[in-house]
């Protein structure tokens, strides 16, 4: 299975998840982070197959960590209602007015999980805020159900609510999360992976503008100094002035998979403290500009271009 999460999600990073196993093994880390965990495919994989010991996983959009709370907290009234609510446009109807309430605190955790996703398995690419799939009369090639089989979803539900001993959920924004939890964790591999500087409005319901970029940048210089971490971001001037010069960095491509495959260009860049140096990066991404950083990777590793993600 390449996808152990129950979400589908746009930007998604579960292909890197080779690569960061083998920083996390290089590094000596037994702790993930995601303090942008969406669907938090990379995290769940490296803990299904225990490569670590511990994921801590933290999503501002309290949709999301809504979701996750189901999981871990709330799981057999959480497939239940997976198996008994039918998969029509009435229930589409039902459940966007869920979101709509998302803020009320009268709201219950149950109720927008579940509503996060059934829009997740019936909207177009998974975005909460798309349309249907197959259109509200229901006549396009493919029908709001095609991507919600439930005896996979709850498979994969079950089989990760078994790790909630290991788990550690958090609905905090990104300077809380960094300031009370990752500050006061050892051995760990923080993985930033932002809303899109470009297209993120466009994706997310939480979304960040130039000035939530630029606060995100000016805190991981200077709380995270001392910390293992890598961030990737889609492909901007304004992204790599923040970061490019600083710290060492990669362009590599990654499939989007929003409305139709295609290949998208990303930043990947790289805290001053992570060893790489004996790390196959070439193996596990398609790497299209290394000249930042290159003298890092192994001397034969360097003529490996335009090798698929594994």
């Amino acid at each position: 299975m390449n996808n152990y999460s129950p979400l589908r999600y746009p930007g998604g990073k579960v292909k890197t998840y080779g690569f960061i196993k083998s920083l996390i093994e290089l590094n000596g880390c037994n702790h993930y982070i995601e303090p942008y965990a969406g669907g938090a495919g990379v995290a769940i994989k490296l803990l299904l197959n225990n490569d670590v010991k511990k994921i801590t996983i933290n999503d501002y959009d309290k949709s999301i960590y809504a979701f996750w709370y189901c999981v871990f907290n709330n799981t057999d009234s959480f497939i239940k209602l997976i198996e008994e609510t039918p998969v029509t446009i009435d229930e589409w109807y039902k459940q966007k007015e869920v979101q709509k309430k998302k803020l009320d605190s009268e709201l219950d955790l149950l109720q927008l999980g579940f509503s996060t996703l059934f829009l997740n398995r019936t909207n177009r690419s998974g975005i909460i805020k798309a349309g249907v799939i197959g259109g509200k009369k229901q006549d396009g090639n493919y029908l709001i159900d095609c991507r919600f089989n439930k005896e996979s979803i709850i498979d994969k539900i079950y089989k990760i609510s078994k790790y909630s001993s290991s788990v550690v959920l958090t609905n905090k924004d990104a300077k809380d999360f960094i300031n009370q939890n990752i500050m006061k964790t050892k051995n760990s591999f923080t993985f930033f992976d932002p809303p899109y500087y470009q297209k993120g409005p466009s994706l997310y319901t939480n979304f960040y503008i130039h000035e939530n970029h630029l606060e995100l940048s000016n805190l991981i210089k200077t709380k995270m100094k001392k910390r293992l971490w890598i961030l990737t971001y889609d492909i901007s001037p304004n992204i790599f002035q923040m970061y490019g010069e600083e710290y060492r960095s990669i362009k590599y491509n990654l499939n989007y998979s929003i409305a139709k495959p295609s290949m998208g260009e990303e930043y990947m860049f790289f805290s001053q403290e992570l060893n790489l140096r004996e790390s196959d990066i070439f193996n596990y991404l398609n790497v299209i500009d290394n000249q930042k950083i290159k003298n890092e990777f192994k001397i034969h590793e360097l003529e490996k271009i335009n090798i698929n993600m594994v």
